[in-house]
């Protein structure tokens, strides 16, 4: 799917299932509060501390599947077409990091 598409399909949702979209700041406290979750299972099963018993049933592609539907109901509700923005974030960083991290001792 296309991110033009997984905008629309938020659109699409927030008009069958909600009333509508809460306000923007809301979203953002919402977007923070789901990056919350994916940290707090990142840490625990892939860094050091220990995982919780609660936290094992934690379905992390659920957590991240969060953070993008919020993203994509911030951008709808500021009007920005995200497929757009992201294919020029990737442009621009393939030129300015066409090479950048081949070189990196760091990642060898």
């Amino acid at each position: 799917m296309e991110i033009k598409n997984a905008q629309q399909a938020v659109d699409n949702w927030i008009k069958a299932h909600g009333v509508r979209y809460f306000n923007e700041l809301t979203n953002m406290a919402q977007l923070t509060e789901e990056v919350g979750e994916v940290a707090r299972i990142i840490a625990r099963r892939y860094g050091e501390q220990s995982e919780k018993p609660s936290d094992r049933d934690k379905d992390l592609g659920e957590e991240l599947a969060d953070v993008v539907f919020v993203v994509l109901c911030l951008a709808n509700q500021t009007g920005i077409d995200l497929q757009t923005a992201f294919d020029r974030k990737l442009e621009q960083k393939t030129r300015r990091d066409h090479d950048r991290h081949q070189g990196n001792e760091k990642l060898k």
